[in-house]
């Protein structure tokens, strides 16, 4: 199973009792507070009452519908938490109760977030639309290896899932499918930055060896023109939350003793002992750490926060 994900599909069903008892409540209205009560239908503004309902795995992709979407949509990000592990999320009954009343559906795909696929089994909405970022990216394994399914660590693929996202919601509302385009062709022009601040990495430092903990943002790596150092042995493991095996972390550790790599790119949302050991190695010997996360950093929308990874990653290379 690819990716970080084994740990992730641990969401459970939710059984249709549960809808039965929630039929009378409100759905959480606001992306990022999918564990709150929204105020229900009855006390909605006229504008919230015609805005189409969508529900996003992860706050990544619920801001991207809410650029996309402007005030013509409803957002429930399910996974919304920056101190939340993706891996280890359990589902609850007002994201169930979100799915059944949603007209649009934005999900990662790649075995990332399998539990949307199954609550919308159990959820009763048979009219929605569900984007697949991973087959709207057109991401597949390599021969012989696994998928990395963090696609929106990777821009070309988020510009084709600002079209799709345009396109869905012209369907659930036509009368503005017009504005949505716009928008959407507006979020598109504001990436163009970021592969150009990829492009200038590449021209700097093309070739130059990095390390990481896990594989979430190997795709703005290797747009940057990196070489990726780590042992698979390692970084699969991690992802997996798996032990990592004595030789294999010696031989992570010596990447840095060794001063073999000019960045550990650390995914900080799941740390361990075993990662730990490895930001402590690059600390000591003087190699620059870059954070980065698999959800948003709170108050941040999407763009601002892959411009500060792209940005920390380029500076972590100058020094």
């Amino acid at each position: 199973m690819p990716a970080s994900t084994s740990r992730l599909l641990a969401a459970p069903l939710i059984t249709g009792t549960c809808l039965i008892l929630l039929a009378g409540c409100g759905s959480s209205s606001a992306s990022g507070n999918s564990g709150d009560s929204g105020s229900g239908a009855a006390a909605q503004s006229p504008a919230a009452a015609s805005a189409v309902p969508v529900v996003a795995s992860t706050d990544v992709y619920g801001d991207m519908v809410e650029q996309i979407g402007g005030q013509k949509v409803e957002v429930t990000s399910i996974i919304s938490d920056p101190d939340q592990d993706p891996h280890s999320y359990e589902a609850n009954t007002q994201n169930q109760l979100a799915l059944s009343k949603a007209k649009v559906v934005v999900e990662n795909g790649g075995g990332y977030d399998d539990f949307i696929d199954r609550m919308l089994k159990t959820s009763g909405g048979s009219s929605v639309e569900v984007i697949n970022a991973v087959k709207v990216s057109g991401k597949s394994a390599p021969a012989g290896g696994e998928l990395n399914e963090h696609v929106w660590y990777d821009f070309p693929a988020v510009a084709k899932l600002a079209d799709r996202i345009a396109a869905a919601l012209s369907r659930a509302d036509p009368d503005d499918a017009a504005a949505f385009t716009k928008r959407a062709e507006a979020f598109k022009g504001k990436l163009k930055p970021l592969e150009q601040k990829e492009a200038k990495i590449k021209a700097d430092h093309g070739g130059e060896a990095v390390a990481i903990t896990e594989p979430v943002p190997l795709y703005m790596i290797e747009a940057s023109g990196l070489k990726n150092a780590t042992p698979a042995a390692f970084s699969e493991a991690i992802e997996e939350g798996d032990d990592v095996s004595p030789r294999t972390l010696r031989d992570t550790l010596a990447l840095f003793t060794g001063k073999k790599v000019k960045a550990l790119v650390y995914n900080e949302q799941t740390p361990g002992p075993q990662t730990e050991k490895a930001e402590q190695a690059a600390k000591t010997a003087g190699i620059p750490v870059v954070p980065v996360t698999e959800t948003l950093p709170k108050g941040e929308d999407y763009l601002g926060w892959m411009t500060a990874n792209v940005d920390a990653l380029a500076n972590a290379l100058a020094k």
